[in-house]
């Protein structure tokens, strides 16, 4: 098996947050246009699992809308919580056990949804397969960063590059073997 990929699908601002320091991301809204909405629809039709944060996956209930990953298997990772709800389910074990557990079993590819917790400890045991990172044109100053320190050196290829009128910036990278 282990041909699913583990893939990141995150935006960013252009100095590295993905969130200001009290979570919030209205700042995304800078680069919304009616129809466009980055590849996002494709992208999810190549998935099947969804893995987040806790914090994340509060988040987006907090949206008061209906969760997006229904008809997905979604994992919310978490040190507090577990069992199941309507949506997810929580999950607080090894990582690297689920990742490897998942990439064993037949499957569409693997949608890493945040935050940045999550992708750091993906990224300390080098799971993560491909980056598709959209880099909205702001400045934030301080926040919430997507990449923290203390993962290994790994090397990426750049497959594709992509800019929008909007001036937002998609780069998709894949891991190097």
């Amino acid at each position: 098996m282990d041909d699913r990929k583990v893939i990141l699908y995150i935006a960013m601002s252009l100095d590295g947050y993905i969130a200001r320091e009290n979570s919030d991301i209205s700042w995304l809204s800078f680069v919304e246009k009616t129809g466009e909405d980055y590849g996002y629809s494709n992208f999810i039709d190549t998935i099947d699992t969804v893995i987040m944060g806790r914090k994340t996956y509060e988040k987006v209930m907090s949206f008061g809308i209906e969760f997006p990953h229904k008809d997905k298997k979604c994992y919310v990772i978490s040190r507090t919580k577990e069992g199941l709800d309507e949506n997810v389910e929580y999950y607080s074990y090894s990582l690297e056990k689920l990742i490897t557990r998942l990439k064993n079993t037949e499957g569409k590819n693997i949608f890493v949804d945040g935050g940045a917790e999550v992708v750091n400890e993906l990224l300390k045991i080098d799971r993560i397969d491909e980056l598709i990172i959209s880099i909205i044109p702001i400045f934030l100053g301080s926040g919430i960063r997507l990449f923290k320190d203390g993962h290994p050196e790994q090397r990426l290829k750049l497959i594709e590059s992509k800019s929008f009128s909007t001036g937002l910036v998609q780069l998709r990278y894949e891991k190097l073997k």
